[in-house]
């Protein structure tokens, strides 16, 4: 196959940019939380440098615990996550429209008005993302199930531990892809 090199510069492109030879600048990224939010929420984390971190935090409450106790260490959580990151430039989720039952559908309310709460308290930019751009945004599918996002997210060289873990990255990727949201 042959090589092809342009010899000119089209009518409108500008000319190209000598390489900086100085010491390299490091640019920090900013730090993007995905959150599939849940009793068992999955998360997804882009640090400044680059690094993706993700995993799972179950939030049900105990025997002896009342059911307000779950909101209180999510939003324990989310400050400590923020810590550690130095800092949450934007949060995105999983916003959903549909539950199963009445319960998942009060838990999920009840988690999203911490969560907007909290980021508003700190004047985080926030937000969600329909569960079919998610799902189509991993697999192509708007409809795909389960199975085909998890599938998805290791094609992609992750290895979540279940759906939620899973949900979170396909969220996170979907914010830091151009296409998708906005790093």
């Amino acid at each position: 196959m042959a090589s092809t090199t342009l010899n000119a510069l089209a009518p409108c492109a500008s000319a190209p940019v000598a390489p900086i030879t100085s010491a390299p600048v490091l640019l920090a990224l900013p730090v993007i939380l995905a959150l599939d939010l849940g009793s068992t929420t999955g998360w997804a984390l882009r640090s400044r440098d680059g690094i993706i971190t993700s995993g799972t935090m179950t939030f049900r409450p105990s025997r002896f615990e009342g059911g307000g106790m779950r909101y209180l260490r999510f939003r324990a959580w989310l400050s400590e996550i923020s810590h550690l990151a130095r800092g949450i430039d934007r949060v995105v989720f999983e916003e959903v429209r549909a539950h199963a039952g009445t319960d998942a559908a009060h838990i999920y309310g009840g988690f999203l008005a911490h969560l907007t709460a909290w980021c508003e308290e700190r004047e985080l930019p926030y937000e969600g993302v329909p569960v079919g751009t998610i799902k189509r945004f991993a697999t192509g599918k708007g409809n795909a199930g389960k199975d085909a996002v998890i599938a998805a997210i290791k094609a992609r060289g992750f290895h979540p531990t279940d759906d939620n873990e899973a949900d979170a990255l396909a969220i996170l990727l979907w914010a830091i892809d151009a296409q998708g949201g906005a790093a």
